[in-house]
């Protein structure tokens, strides 16, 4: 196995401004998938003082990019994290396994050793009007990309979701909390996953709304 070895440069203005990385600790190595653990390979684009990280498994891409704090979140129901207000735990980076509150219930996310065997079955949904907002991470939601809202998986988790109605699957990055009751429908907060909006096209479920499918949490190459 090869590391992968990023090198950048910003420019003077750049770097003025506080150019900075997002870190991700990932290996790429020449295969996509060795002894049952999938390969990231990550690269990083700077541009405008912002640096954007793009993360690749096989035919996939997910960009990573960090919010403005300001931006509201795609889940503004989320009332605290961590015991902390939403945005303070974002910016102190209390989120990956962090209990967080809901309309006044708590969540407790699993651990990352408990969700490395994640296997379910169940409704997914999907979301993509919140372009200009910001997942519970603090990335920006892009309706495109392949990401994914959970209630209880880590963030960020890989996973693999299969529709079992036309047996499709890709692999999408969850960075987001979701789906929760609403007050239009309160069984809504019964789906297991909440896909973009692009995810749910490549499942060919976007103008049903929903889709019955099974979600598998999946191991990547890392420090």
């Amino acid at each position: 196995m090869r590391r992968l070895v990023i090198v950048f440069a910003c420019s003077a203005a750049a770097a003025s401004s506080g150019c900075s990385v997002i870190t991700a600790p990932y290996y790429a190595v020449k295969n996509v998938v060795q002894g049952g653990v999938w390969i990231v390979k990550t690269t990083y684009v700077v541009a405008k003082g912002t640096t954007k990280v793009i993360l690749t498994i096989g035919e996939y891409t997910y960009e990573v990019v960090k919010a403005p704090i300001e931006w509201a979140l795609t889940h503004e129901e989320i009332e605290s994290i961590d015991g902390l207000p939403v945005k303070e735990a974002i910016l102190q980076g209390r989120i990956k396994a962090a209990p967080y509150v809901v309309a006044g219930r708590r969540y407790v996310p699993m651990s990352p050793a408990k969700a490395k065997d994640y296997r379910e079955e169940g409704l997914a949904s999907w979301y993509g009007y919140e372009s200009g907002r910001m997942t519970a991470n603090g990335e920006a939601f892009n309706p495109n990309g392949l990401s994914a809202a959970h209630k209880y998986l880590p963030i960020p988790t890989f996973v693999k979701v299969t529709n079992l109605e036309n047996k499709k699957s890709i692999i999408v990055r969850v960075n987001d909390r979701g789906p929760f009751p609403s007050v239009h429908n309160a069984r809504s907060g019964e789906r297991i996953i909440d896909l973009s909006m692009g995810a749910a096209k490549r499942l060919e479920f976007h103008d049903k709304g929903v889709a019955l499918v099974r979600v598998e949490a999946i191991q990547v190459k890392e420090e």
